[in-house]
């Protein structure tokens, strides 16, 4: 029987092991990669205000919200933050 950390090793964006290694928010990068996607394709939705988890804008930087990136995988169910919106130009 393999051990929790064998596991956890193996599986670097299962639930269990973000709830055990990551920090309150993560970086765009990492939450698509989560969710099998690359970086690009992690900030593209990012800058139209259209990813599916909650995402908090701090300074120039972008960084996901983990329990909402926890409640998507868990859920199969997007979180969208529709107050989110990087552009600049005024539409």
């Amino acid at each position: 029987m393999p051990s929790q950390n064998s596991e956890l090793q193996h599986e670097p964006f299962s639930p269990e092991r973000i709830r055990a290694t990551w920090s309150g928010i993560a970086s765009v990068e990492d939450a698509a990669q989560a969710f099998g996607m690359s970086r690009s394709k992690g900030y593209d939705p990012v800058r139209r205000g259209e990813f599916f988890r909650r995402v908090l804008l701090i300074g120039p930087a972008a960084r996901v919200v983990t329990a909402s990136l926890l409640r998507v995988l868990e859920s199969g169910e997007p979180e969208y933050n529709g107050a989110v919106s990087t552009s600049t130009n005024p539409s």
